[in-house]
């Protein structure tokens, strides 16, 4: 009888595997992955790439990341309807189309939403370590009697959202007075920072990653910087600050953020901002394909595997199906939307 018992449960561990991936696999050849950014050192290739390899494991296929940009990205991956092609972008992928920047598109339109995967929680505002702004409200406050704040951003996307947001709590609180907090539109994070260095700023976007060395410098280099906001949600940057970050403490990180920093929305919400990676497929990539990729990815977070991977690069794990994607990402759009409604009024 034991014998009997103990063959019936090995035969049932060794079909485990099959269960998960029961439905059979598609043709898919090589898979082409093209990313909204043309850089190969930023987090989304970062990202990106830890994804894939994963997913290219699971699928026993080539997957190969493409550093394109967003506008080609799109271009490609509406002409590619095979599946051989598929898209990893951020919240720019709809930010973009809310600023009306050339290139984008209304992404709950005119693509399939896949599963989010990873949040990167660094996304940051700073200013000189000489300046005379310890933090956000003491900026918000110098707007409000009539200084003149200037901020380094790219415009349209990841890049200005906190800056809307910022806008957006100065008019709340000194109504009329946010046209004194105004946009220096640059490019690349090291263009930013530029401006900073030569003075032609008061303020960048920038992000924890990116800036932080900076933080470390005395007061009198030229290049010295403070944080004054995290945008993550306090949830989020739990995840990721666990340690802190570089020479700041876990405590040093969490006082740039919620609730130490705290950025009106409206009367009743504070804004929170996180930057999270997510798949796009063409809008009649085959089903099969699209429903096999969900499922390897879901499977790929179920083993556990590449959570560690991508902690280590200081991302947050956070795998949503597509259906649970799509209605998340609709609903962000939706509350940025409210505010840049808010600061054109």
């Amino acid at each position: 009888m034991k014998s009997i018992i103990k063959n019936a449960i090995t035969l049932s561990l060794m079909a485990l595997p099959m269960v998960a991936m029961a439905v059979e696999k598609p043709n898919f050849g090589n898979i082409r992955v093209v990313i909204g950014s043309k850089s190969t050192g930023g987090d989304t290739y970062q990202a990106s790439s830890i994804i894939s390899e994963a997913l290219a494991e699971k699928l026993d296929t080539n997957v190969k990341v493409d550093a394109v940009g967003s506008s080609a990205a799109f271009s490609t991956l509406k002409r590619m309807r095979n599946g051989s092609t598929i898209m990893i972008f951020h919240d720019q992928s709809y930010l973009g189309n809310l600023y009306g920047k050339r290139g984008y598109f209304d992404i709950f339109d005119e693509f399939i939403i896949g599963p989010t995967f990873a949040i990167n929680p660094a996304n940051a505002y700073l200013v000189p370590k000489n300046s005379p702004y310890n933090n956000l409200d003491e900026v918000i406050d110098a707007v409000g009697n009539g200084e003149t704040i200037r901020v380094a951003i790219q415009p349209g996307g990841v890049s200005e959202i906190g800056f809307s947001a910022i806008k957006n709590a100065i008019k709340l609180k000194y109504p009329g007075k946010e046209s004194n907090f105004i946009p220096v539109n640059t490019g690349s994070q090291s263009d930013k920072n530029q401006q900073l260095f030569d003075g032609l700023a008061d303020m960048i976007q920038g992000s924890l990653t990116a800036n932080e060395q900076f933080s470390r410098l005395p007061e009198s280099d030229q290049k010295a910087m403070k944080f004054v906001w995290l945008t993550s949600a306090k949830e989020t940057l739990a995840i990721a600050n666990k340690n802190g970050f570089g020479k700041l403490s876990k405590e040093e990180v969490d006082s740039y953020a919620e609730p130490s920093v705290m950025v009106p929305m409206d009367a009743q919400s504070n804004f929170t901002f996180d930057k999270e990676f997510f798949f796009l497929y063409n809008k009649n990539m085959p089903k099969d394909k699209i429903e096999y990729i969900d499922q390897a990815l879901k499977e790929i977070y179920e083993e556990g595997l590449i959570q560690p991977k991508l902690e280590k690069a200081f991302f947050v794990p956070n795998f949503r199906e597509s259906k649970l994607a799509y209605q998340h990402l609709h609903q962000k759009n939706d509350k940025y939307k409210e505010i840049l409604e808010n600061i054109t009024e």
